[in-house]
């Protein structure tokens, strides 16, 4: 069960081994409609054109539509902040709409889907509070979660990736990865002068060329084994949790999860396999000079064909 909330790009290709088998609800809400659709590579597939909130009671939001489109959110740009930034005309709101709004378990409950594997968040300012919104039991299942918050304020009263660390790591995750983004510290007024008497000096080159100063974050956290403990989780979840963490390149605790989950359940056939196949995947680094940068081929390669059939079985 996948949820991607912010899903204007492309599905994430991390999750692409999985998708065949796999349910795939999106969030859009710029569509003018629910459809469902056999497009891509998910066994289900279904977009929904509502912003999602934390606020229950709330039927629609004002979305502030920006100059560029990924910067899009609920939550007003916050200028003072972003304008010692070069990319600040990014976040200029070119238009205010209201649109509807839902909730995460208000969606689970229309599509009867009972739980969340992997949550993908990028609300533009919003990730930790549309989280912390889930009822309880769903929340605790969770498996995985992918964030991007902000390092900055950008906008208005946004969660920032410190007080999403905080409370993630504090819900029993962990951080399993982690890319920084950033722009160019220099307003656009310094800029002009600069490029006033040094016409060479153009927003193109200093993008290119300077420093790029911290900004937001794609951080990825995957539940701890305690957590797994404490929950009580049956072996779908360490199995899935396992299939998780092989995805994500953690070779380390992808064994992990194979003893506890013969801890938890006794040896059998899916964990030896699961030993068996994460201990060929730790040999295969050791014979390599150095490691690749993750692409398709790779990552279709850790998911082994028995792998896939029992994660089909699993949304039967």
């Amino acid at each position: 069960m996948l949820i991607d909330v912010g899903s204007s790009g492309a599905t994430p290709l991390v999750w692409e081994p999985i998708a065949a088998h796999s349910i795939f609800v999106g969030f859009d809400p710029d569509l003018r409609e629910i459809y469902e659709t056999s497009e891509g590579h998910f066994h289900q597939s279904v977009t929904i054109n509502e912003a999602i909130t934390d606020d229950k009671g709330r039927e629609e939001i004002a979305l502030h539509l920006t100059k560029f489109p990924y910067c899009s959110s609920t939550l007003e740009p916050d200028f003072e902040s972003l304008s010692g930034f070069l990319f600040a005309d990014f976040f200029e709101v070119e238009r205010t709409e209201r649109v509807r709004a839902t909730t995460l378990d208000a969606v689970l409950e229309r599509l009867s889907l009972a739980r969340i594997d992997w949550l993908k968040l990028d609300t533009q300012g919003t990730d930790l509070r549309i989280f912390r919104s889930l009822q309880d039991e769903v929340r605790s299942r969770v498996l995985a979660v992918d964030i991007e918050p902000g390092l900055i304020d950008a906008y208005l009263g946004e969660d920032l990736f410190a007080d999403a660390h905080k409370s993630l790591t504090g819900e029993g995750f962990w951080l399993s990865n982690l890319n920084v983004g950033g722009a160019v510290r220099m307003s656009a007024g310094t800029l002009a002068e600069v490029t006033a008497s040094h016409p060479d000096i153009t927003r193109e080159f200093v993008e290119a060329h300077l420093k790029k100063s911290p900004g937001w974050c794609e951080a990825r956290y995957l539940r701890s084994l305690d957590a797994l403990r404490e929950s009580a989780l049956t072996s779908r979840e360490y199995l899935l949790l396992w299939v998780f963490a092989l995805l994500d390149g953690q070779l380390g605790y992808a064994l992990e999860v194979a003893l506890e989950y013969e801890r938890a359940f006794q040896s059998d056939e899916v964990s030896r396999s699961m030993k068996d196949e994460t201990i060929a995947l730790v040999r295969h680094e050791r014979r390599k000079t150095r490691r690749p940068e993750l692409n398709m081929a790779s990552v279709k390669a850790i998911v082994p064909a028995r792998t896939k059939r029992w994660i089909k079985k699993l949304i039967k």
